[in-house]
C-alpha cells in the first residue's frame, strides 16, 4: 500500500471538500480507538479548524485516557486543533430512566440502549459542528460501513463526510503507524465502547477484522461451497451480517409514485 500517497490524497480531499462547502473545518468524535485517531490526525493535517470531542457515557477509564493522550498529542503538533470533553452520562441516564422497559418483555433493549449512546453522540457532534461552522467527519472503515454494517444507523453512521470508508481496518492500522499516532492508539483493541461491560468488536462479531476482510475481498466471486473450516465460519458470519445490514448500506428506499397518477 502506498501509504503516503493515500494520506496526502485524503488530506487534500478533506481540505477541498470543506472549502467547497464553505465551512471552517471538521468536528470529530474521539473514542480512543485507531479509526478516530487516524481520521482526527488527517483532519488536523488540512490546517483547517479541527475540533476533537471526547464524549464519555459510562466510559471505561482506559478509553478516556487513550482519547486524551491522543488529543493532547495532536494539540501539541497542530495549532488548528482544539479538544474538549462533553460528559454525556447525565443526559444518557435521563434517557435511560425515560425509555427503560422490562428486559424480559423486550429482549433487544440493551442493544437499543447501546445504539442510543451512539445517537446521543451524533446529536452532540452536530450541535458543536453547527455552532462552530464545521462538518461532522466520520470514522467508519470499509468493513464496518460496507461489509457487515457494524455501526449505528443515525449514530456513528450519521456524518457529513467519511474519509476512511474505502480503507480496510488493517489499512487503517498502516496509516496509524505512518502517521506516528501514540502507541496506545496504535495498539488499542477495537471496541465500540457502547456497553457497560467490556465487549471487543471481535467478541461481538465473532471474527477478527483480517478474517472479515478476506471474505469481503472475495465477496461476489466465491460462494459458501468454496470455503471450509474457519473460512466457512467467517463467511457465514459475514453473509448473515451483510444481509441484515442492507438497510444501512443501501440508500433509503423511496416509494416512487407513477407520474400518470399525479396528472389524473
Amino acid at each position: 500500500m502506498q501509504t503516503q500517497k493515500i494520506i496526502d490524497h485524503i488530506v487534500s480531499w478533506l481540505k477541498e471538500y470543506a472549502q467547497k462547502a464553505n465551512v471552517k473545518g471538521y468536528v470529530i468524535g474521539v473514542s480512543g480507538g485507531v479509526d478516530s485517531g487516524v481520521v482526527s490526525t488527517l483532519a488536523a493535517m488540512t490546517g483547517l479548524k479541527t475540533l476533537l470531542i471526547e464524549m464519555p457515557i459510562r466510559q471505561k477509564e482506559d478509553q478516556v485516557n487513550r482519547a486524551w493522550e491522543h488529543m493532547n498529542d495532536l494539540k501539541s503538533k497542530f495549532p488548528n486543533v482544539e479538544a474538549i470533553s462533553v460528559n454525556l452520562t447525565p443526559a444518557f441516564e435521563e434517557l435511560h430512566k425515560t425509555f427503560d422497559v422490562k428486559d424480559d418483555e423486550f429482549p433487544n433493549e440493551k442493544l437499543a440502549f447501546a445504539n442510543t449512546r451512539s445517537r446521543l453522540r451524533m446529536l452532540t457532534l452536530y450541535y458543536y459542528g453547527q455552532i462552530n461552522g464545521l462538518l461532522v467527519c466520520g470514522t467508519g472503515n470499509k468493513v464496518e460501513d460496507f461489509g457487515i454494517g457494524f455501526y449505528t444507523k443515525y449514530g456513528d453512521g450519521g456524518v457529513d463526510v467519511s474519509p476512511i470508508a474505502d480503507l480496510y481496518k488493517t489499512e487503517v492500522y498502516e496509516l496509524a503507524k505512518a502517521l506516528n499516532l501514540v502507541k496506545n492508539i496504535q495498539e488499542a483493541i477495537p471496541t465500540d465502547g457502547l456497553w457497560d461491560v467490556d465487549r471487543t468488536d471481535e467478541q461481538q462479531i465473532g471474527a477478527t477484522y483480517p478474517e472479515l476482510e478476506k471474505i469481503q475481498k472475495e465477496w461476489g466471486t466465491k460462494t459458501e461451497s468454496d470455503y471450509d473450516g474457519r473460512d466457512l465460519e467467517v463467511y457465514k458470519i459475514f453473509s448473515r451480517m451483510n444481509k441484515a445490514a442492507q438497510h444501512k448500506i443501501n440508500p433509503i428506499p423511496v416509494c416512487d409514485i407513477p407520474e400518470e397518477w399525479r396528472n389524473a
